[in-house]
């Protein structure tokens, strides 16, 4: 009986602290905006066994990864034995959970493995964290406390594991030496036994229950150490899988607060019954911790601190002073700070600091490319560029503090409808005196407004784009498009000068209201003219159209033009061959927009395997792919201090292959490839390609 006193009170006082530190978080949370409905419950269960409990992210480094997953996927085996003790300490009972005999055994068996793999696994990790220099464990974030923290957290974790090795040894001992039936299969506890297989069965049952003490005292002070160390993702990362963003990853949260002002903007008559509740804000995006949501905040806490996301970040690679680890530890930290105030005094509480400004810089901020790495990288699914744009929305809509070269792209979306200070009315100059070679004809662009005169509909709009419409490089591509749709007989055509731009530089770079604004003009001039299908070359705008219009209600079926064409040579009517080509090797360059964001890695490979003689991928290629450094507005403005141009590394990276060819299919890498063989001074050697232009090269036309 002493004993379950002893345990019902140590018990009690474990779950008060803890109760108590769960209290306070829940006060935080409430402080906190909504971020999403959780829906779809199916799919976050399908998603949470799939990235929580089979560890699929986590294995994307496979060595490392299996070591982790089989700390967790030990910790899950155990954890029914610790459920055991708690019954038996508080019962007065002996291994509560026997009853369920052969399984039981194999749960024992299972656990009493995985203590000694654990425990062999802590003590290479420590050596690890203290004898090995791994780059993405350290950092200006990492402090001296985060070292200590993951120290203490290795040690409890070994120190859990021996005490569970010596409270099944001693078991096994006591009960051979007591003649006593024996409940569970004990591999590991059974070698250890017979190292003390001598003593007496009175100093095995003291050192049995040291033993029980030290493992169960053990797991009551970690779990309420756990709420305070960067180890909490020991509670939250199954809640934290399971409550993810279930959108694309690339697409950000539209605000209907903007949507409203933007709306009565372009129509004053307009009814506003079909918008959900505008969300009440003090602001626009994110100033300090006040202003994010709570999935913001969960994620935070969730953080491991692993630095896979950084290490993946092409601004960090290069040098510069981006590090998205760290801008969720911020999150953390200044809550930690700010949040006690926050409980007492509610949202307006004022401490003078910020998380922008004195956590985060602008400089952080504007050096991100959006291209994601990080949130695919992260094996939590943590969110770090929703944190990163919601601030760059704050400084764009609230400070008007975006860089000038930003401003002046504003600027011109909303002179001139594209980022570059061209006519609106020069839009159609790049389908000029455009021949199709094969069959010596000029080719007649056709225009969406004359067909719609004539009572026709195309199937499929082509959204050239401004790149396509003005820059002297990437119109080559639109028209090596345009042959191809000729000579496949596509119906399709095109707006003309009533094409503008989608948006997505304006939404990237913070300008929220801009964004909302183009795209509801687009909406209307699609709708206008019944448009279903749209194709274009662009990868941003292929994810705007595809993934963030429909909020605005805009619904279509997008597609970018290496899937249309990839499905025209499914369907036989695009045969391709490589004999123009002979001899070329070629390397593709995944755009960010395409792959890593919207999953398309296939169709460009099959069509580029198609029209050259040999293939040779980069070192980081697919998912794993390196951005070329043109998105989240990249390309519109200086890049931030460094010691290389993210262009510069890829181009690098691609001349290793040996590659006679450098393929690509985005208007962005197009430029920043070009710019990066320019630089090396191979451009003469070593030729830059959109895949269109191959095709048109491989059918002669």
């Amino acid at each position: 009986m002493i004993k379950q006193i002893l345990f019902a009170i140590t018990l009690m006082v474990t779950l008060a602290v803890f109760t108590w530190t769960v209290i306070r978080l829940i006060s935080l949370f409430k402080l906190l905006k909504p971020a999403f409905p959780v829906r779809h419950i199916g799919k976050r269960l399908t998603l949470m066994l799939k990235v929580a409990f089979a560890q699929t992210k986590i294995l994307r480094k496979p060595v490392v990864g299996f070591m982790h997953a089989l700390v967790w996927w030990g910790f899950i085996v155990i954890l029914i034995g610790s459920i055991e003790m708690v019954i038996d300490g508080l019962a007065g009972t002996e291994k509560a959970l026997s009853f369920l005999g052969i399984a039981y055994d194999i749960i024992m068996a299972s656990g009493d493995l995985f203590a000694l793999v654990i425990a062999g696994l802590m003590v290479a990790f420590l050596f690890r964290r203290t004898c090995m220099s791994v780059e993405r464990l350290h950092g200006d974030e990492m402090k001296q406390r985060s070292f200590v923290d993951a120290l203490v957290a290795l040690g409890l974790i070994l120190f859990l594991m021996l005490t569970l090795l010596g409270m099944n040894a001693f078991y096994v001992a006591h009960s051979n030496a007591t003649d006593h039936t024996m409940a569970g299969i004990y591999p590991v506890g059974s070698r250890l036994a017979s190292w003390v297989s001598g003593w007496s069965a009175s100093k095995l049952f003291f050192w049995h229950e040291v033993n029980w003490w030290g493992h169960i005292l053990g797991i009551f002070f970690f779990a309420n150490y756990l709420p305070y160390s960067k180890h909490f993702h020991v509670f939250l990362s199954v809640p934290n899988v399971f409550l993810s963003d279930l959108s694309p990853i690339g697409k950000m949260h539209t605000m209907e607060s903007v949507t409203r002002e933007v709306t009565l903007m372009l129509d004053p008559e307009a009814d506003f019954t079909s918008l959900p509740d505008a969300e009440e804000v003090s602001r626009f995006g994110t100033k300090d911790v006040q202003d994010i949501n709570w999935k913001n905040y969960l994620d935070s806490l969730t953080c491991t601190q692993c630095g896979r996301c950084t290490s993946v970040c092409p601004a960090h690679i290069t040098g510069k002073i981006l590090s998205p680890r760290k801008i969720v530890m911020n999150v953390r930290e200044r809550m930690n700070e700010k949040g006690p105030g926050l409980i007492k005094k509610g949202v307006t509480y004022d401490d003078g600091k910020a998380l922008l400004g004195d956590y985060v810089t602008a400089e952080e901020l504007w050096a991100c490319t959006t291209c994601n790495a990080c949130i695919r990288e992260c094996p939590l699914n943590i969110n770090q560029p929703a944190l990163i744009l919601d601030m760059r929305r704050y400084l764009v809509m609230e400070e008007s503090a975006a860089p000038g070269e930003l401003n002046q792209v504003f600027s011109n979306i909303e002179n001139n409808g594209a980022p570059w200070q061209f006519s609106q009315h020069d839009r159609m100059k790049w389908a000029e005196n455009l021949i199709l070679k094969q069959a010596d004809r000029k080719i007649e662009v056709p225009l969406m407004a004359d067909l719609y005169e004539k009572g026709e509909k195309p199937e499929y709009l082509f959204w050239v784009g401004s790149a396509g419409a003005f820059d002297d490089r990437y119109k080559h591509v639109v028209r090596a498009f345009v042959k191809i749709l000729d000579y496949l007989k596509t119906d399709y055509a095109v707006l003309g000068t009533e094409e503008s731009s989608s948006g997505d530089v304006a939404r990237r770079t913070g300008n929220e209201m801009l964004f909302q604004m183009q795209a509801l003009q687009n909406i209307e001039l699609f709708n206008r003219y019944e448009a279903k299908k749209i194709i274009t070359c662009d990868p941003h705008v292929f994810n705007s159209f595809r993934n963030e219009y429909p909020d605005l209600g805009g619904t279509f079926e997008v597609l970018h033009h290496t899937q249309f064409l990839k499905q025209r040579m499914d369907e036989g009517k695009l045969l391709l061959d490589y004999t123009a080509l002979k001899g070329k090797k070629a390397t593709y360059h995944d755009p960010c927009y395409l792959g890593r964001i919207n999953g398309e890695y296939q169709a460009p490979r099959k069509l580029l395997e198609a029209v050259v003689s040999e293939q040779k991928e980069m070192a980081r290629n697919k998912s794993f792919a390196l951005c070329c450094g043109a998105g989240g507005g990249q390309m519109f403005k200086e890049a931030e201090k460094g010691n290389k141009e993210i262009f510069i590394e890829r181009t690098e990276e691609a001349l290793e292959t040996g590659a006679d060819l450098i393929v690509t299919a985005c208007p962005y890498c197009m430029v920043m490839i070009t710019d990066g063989l320019k630089y090396k001074n191979m451009e003469e050697k070593v030729k830059n390609y959109d895949i269109a232009e191959l095709i048109t090269i491989s059918l002669n036309l």
